[in-house]
């Protein structure tokens, strides 16, 4: 179809890269070499690599970045307190731009002139993986199947692999095709079904990783974090690497019901989409950030941080991770965490991340003798807020006066 040789394919090994495997086969005549990566998406990868070989692949990749995608791009996003809409933890899209690093590098190594992935023609990801792709290599040919097949359907798709042998796993109980999931260490999604209507709540029995918390245990758990340059870096006193620690904060959150969410979010393509979530790691994590900045970071920081968050939650919901402002803003992000250490006390109780204390030894703010309520011997002088307050309500008295006569 082209003189495409040979192709990088993202493969989950799931319905859609499967079907998209095959016809990438019959379509371009071309060598096809697997990627898939481990990000903590909690399913046996084996599969993927058996069928690869099924349909004659001989140069598969199982790489698992657990580690650097927790370390390298979770944390560097906490650490501005992300939030896309004002709910969205942004768990699918910090994925694509690692997924789309380790397929430039693995064409690279392979020689392959071409990149596929399984991201449909209204998605966002189709943004993410080619905006990624081409700031890393401007030259690279992209494929995207879901632009240029006629298998527009879930059902067209598992009539097709119906046809050529390919196993699909997970059919819904009630015969209808699987969610569309997306899975990592920092969250779950699920899309299409039922969730297509805004106004039907999503099946119980639809959530993997939290108990209802109507379910969650009757009894709060106390949990302590303690944070170094802004990222977490134990938990009750254990250290632990980033993946390892997101890992036990999921397992704490989903046992007391934390991190559901149930959102319509406006896509980077036009459309409004709605997606559920879980993100119970995340949830704390963002929550006990916070706490530690309240008494680590100066207040105009502060605030500055919270005015260009949006402005970087889009940046990343729409692709944009490895462009020139999104670099330039982690700078400044990083450079405010220097002094974000100490630690933060939560208490987790049916679904809710209640923060019950905090503190830091090296980097505190908070000045007991001033903030008192109690005799302060003289460390704040009361009298100095009259001047302060005259001086700000300056410009509003003179427009008073000009405008009440």
């Amino acid at each position: 179809m082209s003189n495409v040789n040979k192709v990088v394919l993202a493969y989950s090994g799931g319905l859609d890269t499967s079907v998209i495997l095959k016809w990438l086969q019959d379509t371009y005549q071309c060598e096809i070499v697997t990627f898939t990566a481990d990000i903590g998406q909690g399913e046996e990868l084996e599969p993927a690599r058996e069928k690869a070989r099924k349909f004659g692949v001989r140069e598969i990749y199982i790489d698992d970045l657990k580690e650097e995608f927790v370390r390298d791009f979770v944390f560097p996003m906490f650490r501005a307190n992300t939030v896309y809409e004002g709910e969205y933890l942004l768990g699918t899209s910090i994925a694509r731009p690692l997924i789309a690093k380790r397929l430039i590098e693995i064409a690279r190594e392979t020689g392959a002139d071409a990149i596929s992935h399984g991201a449909t023609g209204k998605g966002n990801d189709q943004v993410r993986f080619e905006l990624g792709a081409y700031a890393l290599n401007p030259d690279i040919k992209i494929i995207a199947p879901w632009r240029e097949w006629d298998l527009l359907s879930r059902e067209k798709l598992l009539a097709y692999a119906e046809r050529h042998g390919i196993p699909v796993e997970m059919k819904h109980k009630q015969g209808g095709s699987p969610y569309s999931m997306d899975a990592n260490l920092l969250h779950i999604s699920y899309e299409g079904r039922h969730l297509e209507n805004p106004a039907a709540e999503a099946e119980e029995d639809m959530w993997r990783w939290t108990v209802s918390p109507e379910k969650a245990p009757d009894q709060a758990e106390y949990l302590d974090i303690e944070y170094a340059n802004g990222d977490p870096v134990a938990l009750n006193g254990k250290p632990m690497q980033a993946a390892e620690l997101l890992a036990e904060l999921n397992r704490l959150g989903g046992k007391h019901g934390i991190g559901r969410l149930d959102l319509v979010e406006n896509r980077y393509v036009g459309m409004k989409s709605r997606g559920c979530y879980e993100t119970p790691g995340g949830t704390i994590m963002l929550k006990g950030h916070r706490a530690i900045e309240s008494i680590t970071l100066d207040r105009e920081v502060a605030h500055l941080k919270d005015d260009l968050m949006p402005r970087y939650a889009s940046l990343i919901y729409n692709g944009y991770w490895w462009s020139p402002e999104r670099k330039a803003l982690q700078v400044l992000i990083d450079h405010t965490q220097a002094h974000v250490n100490g630690w933060v006390r939560m208490k987790l109780y049916k679904g809710n991340v209640i923060v019950v204390g905090r503190d830091s030894k090296t980097d505190s703010l908070f000045d007991a003798n001033i903030a008192t309520f109690e005799d302060d011997a003289g460390a704040y002088n009361q009298a100095d807020a009259g001047g302060f307050i005259k001086l700000n309500a300056l410009r509003m008295r003179i427009a008073a006066k000009l405008h009440n006569r």
